[in-house]
């Protein structure tokens, strides 16, 4: 996958995003798209940032620690999307910019101390919402969210930037619709009940799902093989 074909891929899932946007009564500009590069060598990440995106997707931290390794930070912003263990916190800290996938308050807790470690002011994250239901599923319950979220906005060195969810993989768009109906719920009932809580970023929709991610008001769509193709066997 080169600049060329990225940029021309983007530019069409933009046109997909603006339309699912307005039939939902918002503007496509409103919806943020973030390659997923995780299983994609370090010369498709150069691409991905030549090609003018912001940000990339990487879900493991020895993987994304690599590929920091052998081509530097590009000018992008790195964000962790997969399931954080406790014990890699402080590696994350430091290699990611964002977190997405903070999915208990006991995590939250050892990314604050990390982050106190690593003299780092800020840590932008989400909290992981199991909107579906599944058990295999990390993330926080929809009933136990909002005490979860005002927990962690008392570590001062997180920024609750919104939530995450990663709906169930079928084809059945009511499953789909009522899971991302649940996680958009949820962030208004945090932003209504918890003073001071102003995050607006949900973070919802792959590359199975998106289009009724966006109608169901998400604001970011995590891609990876609709934008990038398939990831090279290992």
């Amino acid at each position: 996958m080169n600049e060329k074909q990225i940029r021309d891929r983007v530019l069409a899932i933009r046109e997909t995003i603006a339309r699912a946007a307005e039939r939902s009564g918002r503007s496509g500009s409103d919806v943020f798209v973030l390659p997923i590069t995780k299983g994609h060598p370090p010369s498709v990440l150069e691409a991905v940032s030549r090609a003018g995106c912001e940000a990339i997707g990487e879900n493991r931290v020895g993987e994304a620690e690599t590929k920091l390794a052998d081509v530097g930070r590009l000018g992008v912003r790195w964000h962790m999307i997969g399931h954080l263990q406790r014990n890699k916190a402080g590696r994350a800290i430091r290699a990611f910019d964002v977190i997405e996938s903070v999915d208990s308050v006991r995590l939250a807790r050892r990314l604050q101390l990390e982050a106190e470690k690593a003299d780092r002011a800020e840590v932008p994250i989400m909290v992981q919402v199991n909107a579906g239901g599944e058990q295999q599923k990390s993330g926080l319950e929809p009933a136990e969210l909002v005490d979860a979220v005002g927990s962690m906005l008392d570590f001062g060195r997180l920024r609750v930037l919104g939530l995450m969810t990663m709906a169930p993989f079928t084809v059945e768009e009511g499953v789909l619709r009522r899971t991302f109906s649940t996680a958009r719920e949820c962030l208004a009932r945090c932003r209504a009940e918890l003073p001071g809580f102003d995050g607006r970023t949900l973070s919802m929709g792959m590359s199975n799902d998106f289009e009724i991610a966006v109608e169901e008001g998400s604001t970011e769509v995590r891609l990876g093989t609709v934008l990038l193709g398939e990831r090279p066997e290992v």
